[in-house]
């Protein structure tokens, strides 16, 4: 009954704002010209870089680009700095992440109760969407679909090279990685949904915020 009581507070709390969240201003659209010079090198690359940070910013999703490992682990220990942590397994997650998470943070063999209790979930992708902001994420062994779905906040870890320009790239260039898996999942943003009445509600079946840490 405390995990039910739980999820209709949020409901309720949600449902007494009802706003969408303001873009993030960390490394927004005016600022992306600055980073070029720590993208890709293809002209292609770049555009599928801009796009993805636009569309991010477009969806409310709060963003960090990073253009070093250590840059990456710094960022997301301060980001769950304080949080239980619900995440991939170490060998699954990019840049050595792992290293930075807090002693005894959950993975998908923790305990239920562990996991439910997860103030974040931390994970990385197999692809990002530019077109959308989308992040494709494939479950399997070492890499739980509740990581991304159950906390209130997900962070998700995204290397450059993993961003591709359209969803019909991801499903023609990933197929068999997509029929081997255990789920695909799309992220677009933080969970919304609406009533009858058009009445906007964040965070009711998965993370009301949501953020992306990019790295080189």
């Amino acid at each position: 009954m405390s995990a039910r009581a739980t999820i209709l507070q949020r409901v309720r709390d949600a449902q007494r704002t009802a706003l969408i969240p303001p873009v993030a201003a960390h490394h927004g659209v005016g600022q992306i010209a600055t980073l070029k010079g720590h993208t890709t090198n293809a002209a292609d690359g770049d555009d599928r870089f801009h796009r993805f940070l636009m569309e991010l910013s477009a969806l409310g999703v709060e963003q960090h680009v990073e253009t070093t490992p250590e840059a990456v682990r710094t960022r997301v220990a301060s980001l769950v700095q304080g949080l239980p942590v619900l995440s991939w397994d170490a060998d699954r997650l990019p840049y050595e992440v792992a290293r930075c998470l807090p002693a005894g943070s959950a993975t998908g063999d923790s305990p239920r109760d562990l996991q439910a209790a997860a103030g974040i979930g931390v994970t990385g992708c197999r692809a990002a969407i530019a077109e959308t902001g989308s992040l494709a994420i494939l479950s399997g062994a070492g890499m739980p679909r509740a990581a991304s779905l159950l906390p209130p906040v997900h962070l998700c870890i995204v290397g450059q090279t993993e961003i591709v320009p359209t969803m019909g790239e991801f499903f023609q260039t990933c197929r068999e990685e997509i029929a081997a898996a255990a789920c695909c999942t799309f992220v677009t943003g933080p969970s919304r949904t609406a009533d009858i009445e058009l009445t906007l509600t964040l965070g009711v079946h998965g993370p009301g915020r949501v953020i992306v840490v990019v790295g080189p």
